[in-house]
């Protein structure tokens, strides 16, 4: 099978399973009656497994070159974990589900960024057109799945996501081998190159980014109920959203042409920014879904660059380690902590609160990311 087909095709159906997830599992919760807090601590408690174990998986890939068999065992491990939900809605249980599927879903995406990026090779800066196939995925499901909502119920999204992973882990089967040896110090070398002061300086600001799109990611389609649209409206504001991110990733090559890393991912924070504040604001159908549109920079172009920059910054022995914890740091922390703080002050002051103060974060972001550029050392 094709190398680019292979990862293109996984990109499509991970993406896939998270046009489901994303914008309907809390809803789900929601209907299931679970108050913010709840909801807020279970989306909290699998993006702390996405903080943690993708570092000692991707640890254990690059000490001994595990990285395509760990990364098949997580996947069907995984889709079986999964499964349990279709036995309970009770709180206490789907939450020991969720922190037990976590520890095997939380390597697959960042395993998968490192497989793109040596089998890119010297065409890494093409690696947006090889995303782009799961934005387009993500638009497909989050469409089709918002009409089925509105359909039947919202009870269908654990079949679909079940379904889903299955398919994705027989893909996963064909992923290929790729180049490598044992590191004997492959931890400790990764350990050094993320305490450069631009990884750490980087990695904060990356964090800030993440943890403003909490709100987004977990409360959006609960607010944009709440002030009265349906879930085919809902669906269509995501699809949107991931239309213009498409757009971004299959451009991606002239502008990282044009354009630094550096400068792009500034560009990024400071329309992030601008998109929370407005969404804050105003309530409209117009400004939500004109809103979305810059979600081609919230998401698209900061995701490319930051995959991107990362690669740059990481010796070759520790390609694994260097993302798997970009995504742990920004997935899997940055997205826990705005899950958990948002979860929390949801119910006690509201969406467009929250909304602003994602619009300062993702600023505060932005503005060290100048700091560190405009005060590096030469040498760095």
């Amino acid at each position: 099978m094709p190398v680019k087909w292979s990862l293109s095709s996984l990109y499509f159906i991970y993406f896939a399973i998270l046009g489901i997830y994303l914008p309907y599992f809390n809803l789900y919760c929601y209907h299931l009656g679970f108050s913010g807090f709840e909801i807020g601590t279970i989306s909290a408690l699998r993006t702390l497994a996405t903080a943690f174990f993708p570092l000692i998986w991707g640890a254990i890939a690059d000490r001994f070159a595990l990285r395509r068999p760990i990364f098949i065992f997580c996947h069907f491990t995984s889709t079986a974990i999964w499964a349990f939900y279709l036995l309970t809605t009770d709180f206490w249980f789907m939450f020991a589900i969720t922190g037990f599927y976590g520890i095997f879903y939380a390597p697959l995406i960042s395993f998968l960024e490192s497989f793109s990026m040596d089998l890119l090779d010297t065409e890494k800066n093409r690696y947006g057109r090889l995303r782009a196939w799961g934005s387009i995925s993500f638009i497909i499901m989050v469409t089709a799945v918002g009409r089925a909502i509105d359909a039947f119920s919202a009870d269908i999204i654990i079949v679909l996501i079940l379904c889903g992973s299955l398919i994705q882990s027989l893909l996963a089967l064909n992923v290929p081998h790729t180049a490598g040896h044992r590191q004997q110090l492959s931890f400790s070398a990764g350990a050094r190159t993320l305490l450069r002061r631009r990884v750490v300086i980087f990695l904060i600001a990356a964090f800030l980014m993440l943890a403003s799109h909490g709100t987004y990611y977990g409360f959006f389609s609960i607010h944009l109920e709440n002030i009265g649209f349906n879930s085919t409206f809902i669906g269509f504001a995501w699809a949107l959203a991931v239309l213009a991110e498409i757009g971004i990733m299959v451009y991606s090559v002239p502008i990282f042409r044009r354009f630094s890393h550096e400068k792009v991912l500034i560009a990024a924070f400071v329309l992030t920014g601008i998109r929370w504040l407005v969404l804050a604001g105003s309530g409209a159908a117009w400004v939500i879904l004109l809103t979305q549109l810059l979600h081609a920079f919230s998401y698209g172009a900061f995701h490319v660059a930051s995959i991107l920059y990362i690669d740059k910054l990481t010796p070759p022995e520790t390609k694994t380690m260097g993302q798997a914890v970009n995504n742990a740091v920004t997935y899997g922390l940055g997205i826990m902590v705005g899950f958990m703080a948002n979860g929390y002050f949801f119910d006690i002051i509201g969406a467009p609160a929250l909304f602003a103060a994602s619009g300062a974060m993702a600023l505060l972001g932005g503005a060290l990311m100048i700091f560190e550029s405009a005060t590096r050392p030469s040498e760095d």
